[in-house]
C-alpha cells in the first residue's frame, strides 16, 4: 500500500472524499470563511493532485490556507508536511461522530436560510386574489385606474419573487406577474399606447413561457394579434392568432376568443373565405374544455357571449355584410342588457352600439344609425378606450359620404362624433392608426 505523502491526503482519505467532493466542501467553507464572491479560491483536479502528493513547494495562497485550516482544524504548514507516524499522539484522527454532528448543524443552517428566503403563503394568496379581482372588474373600471392598480400589483409580485426561493412560490408568482403584465397591456391598449401594449403583451407571454403556463401565453399572443392590426401590421395579426391556437391545455373560451381574433385579422386583410371560416369556428367551439385562466379567473381574461357577438359583428362589417353585422350587434346588446346593472360592461355596450350604427349606415338607415349612436355617445369619457374611439372615427368618416352630405342629421352626428373623438378622456392617447372599418 502506498503511503500518503501529506497529512492533507491522510485526512481526505479518512473521510473517503474524492477530488469532486473535496472541491465542493472546499467551496462551501470558502463561502463561510471568506464570504461569497467570484474571487474565492477554488481547487482544480490538477491542483488537488499537487496538494495531496507533496509536490507543492511552500504553501498555497493565504485564503486557501484559511479555508483548509477551517476544514480540518490543523495548521496549513502541517497539512502540507509528511504525515506523522500513526503511533504519534499528535496525529489528528477522523471523528465520525463529530462529522455527523457538524453535517447535521450545516443542514439545519441551510434549512433556516431557505425558510428565511420565502414569503408567507398568505401573501401569495392575497396577491392572487387581488390580481384576479382586477381582471374580473376590468369592464367596470376606467383604463387608467386598471393601469395604476395593475402596475402596483406587478411591483408587489416582483418584490415577493425577490424574497422567496421556494419553487412553488416562484411558480405561482411568475404566473401572477404575467397576469398583471397582461392586464397592463390591455390597459395600455385602451389608453391608446400601442407600442407599450405590444411590449407588455410580449412580457406577459415571456412570463407564461418561463412558468410553462400555456393559457397565459395564448392570451398574450391573442392580444399581440389585435394590437398588430390596430398598429397597421395587418399581416402579423393572423400569424399571432394561429400560433396561439397551437398551445396545449386551452379551454373552449380561449379557443373561441382566438378564432374570433383570427377572423377579424383575415377580415382586415380582405381574405373573406378565411375570415368566414374562422368566424364559423369561433361560434362552433363546444368541447366542454376549460382552463384556469380564461374560465376560472375569467373577467378580462374571459370571453363572454356578448363579447363574441360584438367581435363577430365587427368582422361582418369588415366583410361588407351589413345584415349579419346588425344581427350580431343586436345580439350583443341584448346579452349585455339582460345582465344585472353592476355586471353590464359599458365598453361592450359602447362598441356594440357603434357596430350597430355602422351596420345601419351600410344600408342607408340614417335614423336607425342615429338611434344606435345615442348609446355610444353616452359612454362616460373614462370608458372611451381605443376600440370605441376608433369606431367613432370610422363612423365620422362614414357620415361624410356623398349621399349623406347636406343632411342635417348626418351633420349633427358628425359634429358630436368629432367632439367625442377629440376629447375621449383626460388621459386617453388617440390611436395613431385609423382602421378602414370598425373593430374590437
Amino acid at each position: 500500500m502506498i503511503k500518503p505523502r501529506t497529512l492533507l491526503k491522510v485526512l481526505i482519505d479518512q473521510r473517503r472524499w474524492t477530488w469532486a467532493i473535496f472541491a465542493i466542501e472546499f467551496a462551501k467553507v470558502a463561502d463561510t470563511v471568506i464570504g461569497r464572491g467570484s474571487h474565492n479560491p477554488t481547487v482544480g483536479e490538477t491542483q488537488y493532485r499537487r496538494w495531496t502528493s507533496g509536490q507543492l513547494k511552500g504553501l498555497p495562497s493565504a485564503d486557501a490556507c484559511r479555508v483548509l485550516e477551517e476544514m480540518f482544524h490543523v495548521e496549513a504548514s502541517k497539512l502540507f508536511a509528511p504525515p506523522p507516524e500513526s503511533t504519534d499522539p499528535d496525529v489528528p484522527t477522523f471523528d465520525l461522530e463529530a462529522e455527523i454532528a457538524m453535517t447535521a448543524h450545516e443542514a439545519q443552517d441551510d434549512a433556516g436560510a431557505a425558510a428565511a428566503s420565502s414569503v408567507s403563503d398568505l401573501t401569495v394568496d392575497q396577491l392572487r386574489d387581488d390580481v384576479h379581482a382586477l381582471a374580473r372588474n376590468y369592464g367596470s373600471l376606467a383604463a387608467l385606474d386598471v393601469w395604476r392598480k395593475a402596475k402596483n400589483l406587478r411591483e408587489e409580485v416582483q418584490n415577493s419573487r425577490d424574497r422567496t426561493a421556494v419553487p412553488a412560490q416562484q411558480q405561482a408568482l411568475l404566473i401572477l406577474a404575467g397576469e398583471a403584465s397582461a392586464l397592463l397591456a390591455t390597459a395600455a391598449f385602451d389608453l391608446g399606447s400601442l407600442d407599450a401594449a405590444k411590449r407588455l403583451a410580449r412580457t406577459a407571454a415571456l412570463y407564461g413561457e418561463t412558468a410553462r403556463y400555456e393559457p397565459l401565453r395564448a392570451y398574450a399572443s391573442g392580444s399581440l394579434a389585435y394590437i398588430a392590426y390596430y398598429s397597421g401590421d395587418l399581416s402579423l395579426a393572423p400569424v399571432h392568432a394561429r400560433h396561439a391556437l397551437t398551445y396545449r391545455g386551452l379551454g373552449d373560451v380561449a379557443t373561441r376568443r382566438l378564432h374570433s381574433i383570427e377572423a377579424r385579422a383575415y377580415g382586415h386583410l380582405g381574405h373573406a373565405e378565411a375570415a368566414r371560416r374562422a368566424l364559423s369556428m369561433s361560434e362552433e367551439v363546444d368541447t366542454d374544455a376549460t382552463d384556469d385562466l380564461h374560465d376560472t379567473v375569467g373577467g378580462e381574461f374571459g370571453f363572454t357571449d356578448e363579447r363574441l357577438a360584438m367581435s363577430n359583428a365587427s368582422t361582418a362589417l369588415l366583410l361588407g355584410d351589413g345584415a349579419t353585422a346588425e344581427a350580431s350587434a343586436l345580439r350583443a346588446l341584448e346579452l349585455v342588457a339582460a345582465k344585472p346593472a353592476k355586471h353590464r360592461s359599458p365598453i361592450v355596450f359602447g362598441k356594440a352600439s357603434a357596430d350597430l350604427a355602422m351596420a345601419r349606415l351600410m344600408t342607408n338607415d340614417l335614423d336607425g344609425a342615429a338611434e344606435a349612436l345615442e348609446t355610444m355617445l353616452s359612454i362616460n369619457s373614462t370608458h372611451r378606450g381605443t376600440g370605441i374611439v376608433t369606431r367613432a372615427m370610422s363612423l365620422r368618416r362614414a357620415l361624410t359620404q356623398q349621399h349623406l352630405r347636406g343632411t342635417v342629421l348626418a351633420a349633427d352626428l358628425g359634429e358630436r362624433l368629432e367632439e367625442f373623438t377629440r376629447l375621449p378622456g383626460q388621459h386617453q392617447l388617440l390611436p395613431p392608426y385609423e382602421l378602414p372599418a370598425l373593430d374590437a
